[in-house]
């Protein structure tokens, strides 16, 4: 009797260990979402300037599902970005140059600067060069008659 009830009883703990065998070689493919989280810190090694997630072309379609074979061969963020770096260069890492940074912050204090020494100079009065100043020119009421006037008038034209 033993004997009849061992058997249902070991086949079932056989084909348990089977099915729980094969799910587990069985892992679970990653999601878009997992792939594109990766493909959106990689550049395309093809294109300039755009990331591997919105790339069109056929060979970043290929590389993602690179990613996507990788991570489901359990490879962390890090090796993938690894492997790629390896692969590309450094210039699939999507990290920017710091300082690209300051430029904008630079333009803007340059032309602080610049307004600054505008506004002052408008500030301060200016002396024209080339142009004595009323003080020594005798008052118009000194001057006896137009035609002196105007031939004063001329004179300092004629200077210049």
């Amino acid at each position: 009797m033993l004997k009849k009830t061992l058997i249902p009883i070991l086949f079932t703990l056989l084909f348990g260990l089977l099915i729980v065998g094969v799910a587990a070689a069985q892992q679970p493919t990653p999601s878009d979402d997992q792939v594109n989280a990766i493909a959106k810190q990689l550049y395309c090694p093809v294109c300039e300037n755009i990331p591997l997630d919105v790339c069109p072309t056929t060979a970043c379609a290929q590389w993602r599902e690179l990613i996507r074979q990788k991570l489901a061969d359990g490879w962390s963020e890090q090796q993938i970005k690894e492997y790629f770096v390896q692969q590309y260069g450094s210039r699939v890492i999507g990290t920017p140059n710091r300082w690209l940074f300051l430029i904008p912050a630079l333009a803007i204090l340059i032309g602080a600067y610049i307004l600054y020494r505008v506004y002052r100079s408008w500030k301060q009065p200016t002396q024209p060069t080339g142009i004595s100043p009323a003080s020594e020119l005798p008052p118009i009421e000194k001057i006896s008659s137009p035609d002196e006037y105007i031939q004063r008038l001329e004179d300092e034209v004629r200077k210049r």
